[in-house]
């Protein structure tokens, strides 16, 4: 789950990837199996053709095309549609806000964030043709994935969503292949969707931070938290695919309410909702006088992006408040590693931004609160090299590799 961000048109970003690929990319993405995706650069390696991927989160939707060598060539994203969003609105500001549901939506789960996917991809592609220097077959039909943030289990259904509650039970990928194959702009193969963070990992470890890690944790921490496990090498999504949810781990249970329905939860203190939660507090009791300012002066209308803005020009009460957050992020990563014992911990989403300002703080809390202190060892926290477009090209890698599902 991502944090949202600036509306963007088409642009052209270089995500420095490296490796060499030896395999022709897989198929349609329909095959299952153990909810395990190879991760390393032995099992995918750098991708062989263009591919689509697009992460849908509580706020918004990113669209990437990715490039043979890895890079991010083009991108588009919008707003989630208003009625997927509507939980995930609730209780802090920021981004562009929810999208419209444009008209002739249906009215059945996921039918609006189907919607939306359909509309960016047909853009992204006429993008990416646009940018070819003549006709070519590899733009006939590209492989596209996609990211959901959610309980994603492994025949591509999201069972249960607390940040897209309108679109939970439907099967995203399935929704967004049949509108496809009625548009023609773009070449319907049938479209898996995959857990949001587990795409993220799959990206790291093929081209980013996480690349030849083999027992470890990646983090994004964007409108909620959202986790995934390494193990041996793979994404590792557990015996239905929901592997990971770590956000939802109660570290307070008289805490506030989460979307999820529980009180408490770590993402309710540790992601961009819990930064602006903090935020709006220390602004109402007369702290954070830049951030207020660069909110149009309502102490109420304070975000995250206010505060890390103001943090990142060293105003003093913005770098308390996430050093606040910080010590709430090093509190769960001291849990998890307690019972996962990662060689390391990438983190990444919309608070990667963020960089050491939130990581340092994050370290210093996890070594003080983990078990076993300086015994243990201690484990590396590194931000994750790939930024908000990891999620997507994820996606886009599960869709050339055909599924997380290898075995």
């Amino acid at each position: 789950m991502s944090a949202p961000g600036p509306a963007g048109e088409a642009g052209s970003e270089t995500n420095g990837a490296a490796g060499a690929g030896t395999g022709e990319a897989q198929g349609t993405g329909e095959a299952h199996g153990t909810g395990e995706a190879h991760g390393t650069g032995e099992a995918h390696g750098t991708p062989r053709r263009i591919a689509y991927g697009v992460d849908v989160g509580g706020t918004k939707i990113l669209g990437v095309a990715i490039s043979p060598d890895g890079d991010t060539i083009a991108e588009r994203r919008v707003p989630t549609p208003r009625q997927a969003a509507a939980t995930a609105a609730r209780g802090h500001g920021g981004g562009t806000g929810p999208r419209e549901v444009r008209a002739g939506s249906g009215t059945h789960p996921g039918d609006a964030v189907a919607d939306a996917i359909v509309e960016l991809l047909e853009a992204l592609h006429d993008d990416v043709v646009a940018q070819a220097p003549a006709p070519t077959a590899d733009l006939t039909e590209v492989p596209v994935g996609i990211g959901v943030a959610g309980l994603v289990d492994t025949e591509g259904v999201l069972r249960f969503s607390p940040n897209l509650a309108a679109a939970s039970g439907a099967n995203i990928g399935k929704l967004v292949t049949e509108r496809l194959a009625t548009g023609g702009r773009l070449a319907a193969t049938p479209l898996r969707s995959h857990n949001d963070a587990n795409c993220t990992a799959l990206a790291e470890l093929v081209l980013g931070a996480a690349r030849g890690m083999r027992y470890g944790l990646v983090v994004t921490l964007g409108t909620g938290i959202g986790g995934a496990l390494v193990i041996g090498g793979r994404v590792h999504g557990g015996a239905r695919g929901f592997a990971g949810e770590i956000g939802h781990m109660v570290v307070d249970p008289t805490g506030p309410l989460c979307p999820c329905g529980h009180r408490g939860c770590w993402e309710r203190f540790a992601s961009g909702s819990g930064l602006t939660r903090l935020a709006r507090e220390a602004a109402v009791a007369g702290m954070l006088h830049e951030s207020v300012r660069l909110a149009g002066g309502d102490p109420e209308h304070v975000t995250g992006e206010h505060v890390t803005a103001a943090a990142a020009e060293g105003d003093v009460d913005a770098l308390r408040v996430i050093e606040d957050l910080g010590w709430w992020v090093g509190l769960g990563l001291a849990n998890l590693v307690a019972i996962l014992d990662p060689e390391r911990i990438v983190v990444g989403g919309g608070l990667g931004h963020a960089g050491e300002m939130l990581l340092e703080p994050a370290r210093r809390a996890l070594a003080e609160l983990v078990e076993g202190g300086a015994a243990r060892g201690p484990v590396p926290v590194v931000e994750a090299a790939l930024g908000e477009h990891a999620g997507a090209v994820g996606a886009a890698l599960a869709a050339l590799t055909g599924s997380f599902d290898d075995g």
